[in-house]
């Protein structure tokens, strides 16, 4: 078993507009790319457990083959700049994916 920060090759967040922000995971190659999505640890409930939200909060769960990429869009507790953000940018969001587990060799 693996965590998706040793398997992942780019984990971000970043805003995306002042209501929500995206994660990006982005892998280097095509074989840890579909452990991953076999896996099937990232899911919208998965994530919405994670973050503590409502599964209705994950706009965004998308696996992008092309590009060997995880997106997913999800509501902000408060909008970005307002009083109790904590992270304008939304950069610091990722980090509670990098724990998932990831069965499989």
């Amino acid at each position: 078993m693996s965590k998706l920060y040793e398997l992942a090759k780019i984990l971000r967040s970043k805003n995306s507009g002042p209501y929500e922000v995206t994660m990006d995971v982005l892998f280097d190659n095509k074989e840890t790319y579909e452990r991953v999505k076999k896996s099937q640890a990232i899911t919208k409930e998965n994530i919405a457990r994670i973050y503590n939200l409502k599964d209705t909060d994950i706009h965004h769960l998308v696996f992008f083959d092309p590009a060997l990429g995880i997106k997913i869009t999800m509501a902000r507790e408060v909008s970005s700049g307002s009083i109790g953000d904590r992270d304008v940018y939304g950069a610091q969001q990722h980090a509670p994916l990098m724990h998932i587990e990831i069965d499989g060799e």
